[in-house]
């Protein structure tokens, strides 16, 4: 059964920004009074602040912080980070070859949403994708299923069996799973190929360049039907 819509994560998946997101919360951390490793924070890229943060410094903390933090590391994350964030290659030929045949395509991520008009600028994308959704669609990020149930509810007649998400996070491919979605996962956020797999993730590529190189194996769902 071919793959007839594709549910992209963003950060780490199409544009390498994972460090600088890690760097800006450490730093934002840091600011008000947590020393928390580097390697630490991380790790738990890929969520939103509704679980970064209480998972990094507890429920009582975060509830003492959270607004003000939150809003603390947007700002440094604006005006520090946010330039510096670059395109993984071969990001808008994937795009552009998907479209071409005929899949239905979808943003996920755990962005607020006045950021991800700049990431698909970044992506060279903007042009591309007509539909999306943020951490503003949502009440939970991920692992929660949230953003994904929110994609799916973007696409139109399309099976929920023809549909992968594709992540660089385990946090993608355990909402993808919670969502009742395969799940396709890519190394280029740094995140361990075992810990992909363990979360629920079919198959693994290295980035975006590798699922363009590899298009006919992956979108024609071989892995998907031999699992």
């Amino acid at each position: 059964m071919d793959v007839w819509a594709v549910i992209f994560d963003i950060d780490g998946t199409l544009v390498d920004s994972v460090d600088l997101h890690a760097r800006a919360w450490q730093e934002a951390f840091a600011r008000f009074g947590y020393g928390i490793p580097f390697d630490r924070i991380r790790h738990e890229i890929g969520k939103g602040a509704d679980k970064l943060i209480p998972d990094l410094i507890g429920e009582a903390e975060a509830k003492r912080v959270f607004d003000d933090l939150d809003t603390f590391r947007g700002n440094l994350w604006k005006r520090k980070y946010f330039n510096r964030v670059k395109p993984f290659p071969k990001v808008r030929e994937l795009f552009q070859r998907l479209l071409h045949d005929g899949r239905q395509v979808v943003l996920a991520s755990s962005a607020k949403g006045d950021e991800l008009k700049k990431y698909k600028q970044i992506a060279g994308i903007d042009d591309l994708v007509q539909e999306e959704t943020s951490s503003d669609d949502v009440d939970k990020s991920k692992p929660s299923p949230d953003v994904v149930e929110a994609a799916l509810s973007k696409l139109r007649k399309v099976d929920h069996a023809s549909v992968v998400m594709i992540g660089d996070t385990p946090w993608d491919i355990l909402a993808a799973a919670k969502a009742k979605v395969h799940s396709i996962g890519v190394l280029s956020g740094g995140f361990p190929e075992a810990e992909l797999r363990e979360a629920g993730a079919v198959a693994i590529y290295r980035d975006p360049e590798d699922l363009l190189a590899n298009y006919e194996t992956w979108a024609i769902r071989r892995q998907f039907d031999a699992a």
